[in-house]
């Protein structure tokens, strides 16, 4: 079992704790890196798909995991990312002009909705963030002028600095890098006096209030970040999939992207980035199980039946989601042989909160 014995401010300020971190993401991001050589195309664009699902979980976790707000709605900020990329795109603007637009419009929005959480909690404020998507939906196919409404909007292939990121190596490059930013961003935001505010809030407002921390300026803020977020992994998600409609961007969507924060651990960011795996991952999966279930248990519903199975299971077995089990291994072969078996019985919130219940 390793123990950290610190004896500086800035031993404390590290990103990697300790030497073993070090080693084990630098191997990650070898093997990140030298993938476009050894997987194939379908491969890639599995892995494109959960760096892009990533940044939006990343978006979703300090949000929900950090702030203890609950928002049913971001698909309407993924899909003012993919609109607004589309757009300026079509009018001949750089990518690195285009991407920060698509997530100041999508941060924008954040603000906007972020004002009724200064009232609304619970499942109230989920209702209103359901709300707002059903109405940025409308939207987006009413207004067929600048949309196209549900004949949707084509994309052509990023182009950064004259090179074309179209195939599968330089596109998986920069949803790579883009995520590996966002991670960091939030790192360091989570350890600064706002971050530290989100946390607050997330574990009493009142304490918060009365500790002088502004709850409508933190809340708000973690709104139109989130937001932001899902903006940059909404306009990534356009790229890839080349052609958008509204129909892409529904309620559904909305509670597909709130499910890779429950899968993969409310509270911590490696959750957000286990959790699209696991939400690209299964579908294959179930695709794979078909083959082998009788034609009448094959049906259009199996996924959907699997999905919420799933999801039942780790809200009730397992509230910490798949990093929270990976810590609970983790803890297993440190201790053993001296590993109690209820030493996580008293484990009964989902929040990152050292407090007792």
């Amino acid at each position: 079992m390793r123990f950290l014995f610190k004896t500086s401010y800035e031993q404390d300020l590290r990103l990697f704790k300790h030497g073993g971190q070090v080693f084990w993401y630098g191997l990650l991001m070898l093997l990140l890196l030298a993938a476009p050589f050894f997987a194939g195309e379908y491969l890639m664009s599995q892995l494109h798909f959960i760096c892009i699902y990533s940044i939006v979980g990343l978006g979703l976790m300090l949000l929900v995991g950090y702030t203890g707000q609950v928002s049913l709605g971001h698909a309407a900020f993924l899909a003012a990312g993919a609109y607004t990329e589309a757009l300026l795109q079509a009018k001949d603007v750089p990518f690195l002009v285009s991407l920060p637009c698509a997530a100041l419009l999508a941060a924008a929005l954040g603000f906007v909705v972020g004002l009724p959480a200064l009232r609304l909690k619970g499942i109230y404020l989920a209702i209103a963030t359901l709300a707002f998507n059903v109405i940025v939906e409308e939207v987006v196919t009413r207004w067929e002028s600048l949309t196209n409404g549900n004949s949707g909007l084509h994309l052509k292939p990023v182009s950064l600095f004259g090179l074309d990121l179209g195939g599968d190596a330089g596109f998986f490059y920069l949803c790579v890098a883009l995520t590996v930013l966002s991670v960091l961003a939030l790192m360091n935001l989570l350890r600064s006096p706002t971050g530290r505010a989100f946390v607050a809030i997330r574990d009493s407002e009142i304490s918060a209030s009365c500790m002088g921390v502004n709850l409508a300026k933190y809340k708000t803020l973690s709104f139109a970040i989130s937001a932001a977020l899902t903006g940059i992994g909404g306009a990534l998600y356009a790229h890839k999939v080349t052609f958008i409609t509204p129909e892409q961007f529904t309620l559904l969507q909305s509670i597909e992207l709130i499910t890779i924060v429950i899968l993969g651990g409310v509270g911590f960011l490696h959750g957000a980035v286990l959790g699209a795996a696991f939400l690209i991952v299964l579908p294959q999966l179930i695709a794979l199980a078909k083959d082998l279930l009788p034609a009448t248990m094959g049906g259009s519903g199996l996924q959907s039946i699997v999905f919420g199975l799933v999801l039942i299971v780790f809200i009730i077995f397992e509230p910490l989601g798949l990093y929270g089990r990976w810590l609970k291994i983790r803890t297993w072969f440190e201790l053993f042989p001296f590993y109690r078996a209820g030493m996580f019985r008293r484990q009964k919130s989902y929040m990152k909160s050292e407090r007792l219940r």
